[in-house]
């Protein structure tokens, strides 16, 4: 007579590291990496609240042309020579919506060459 072979149960170990690791990616992704908001703040409206730009910013129309406080601006390089050493420091642009990407590339690169240590661009945020 043969002896009967007993099978020995393995623990589902590989089933319990895919659960966990399941569950981690879960809570990973469901989770928020910054603070969330205090529950009791209440945030301003804007949507009704007409858009402009800040009076110190350069703006970059849809067409290329460049205004600052609502004047036209020739070139980014007119702009920056009539600003002080401290007001070269940190240029802050406003593009238009519909400016092309490649055309904003440009003015930021001409203001660098002219001596512009930081270029901020402004833009519209929301929060969801």
């Amino acid at each position: 007579m043969k002896r009967k072979q007993v099978k020995r149960t393995r623990e589902p170990t590989i089933a319990l590291i895919n659960i966990v690791f399941l569950m981690l990616v879960f809570f990973m992704v469901a989770g928020t990496v910054a603070q969330p908001l205090d529950g009791t703040l209440n945030l301003v409206r804007t949507a009704e609240l007409e858009g402009r730009a800040p009076p110190d910013a350069l703006v970059v129309h849809s067409d290329g042309s460049l205004s600052y406080r609502g004047e036209t601006v020739t070139t980014a390089a007119s702009f920056l020579a009539t600003r002080t050493d401290d007001e070269r420091q940190s240029v802050r642009i406003v593009p238009d919506r519909d400016l092309p990407a490649v055309q904003l590339v440009m003015v930021a690169r001409e203001l660098r060459l002219e001596g512009a240590e930081k270029i901020l661009v402004v833009t519209e945020r929301g929060l969801q």
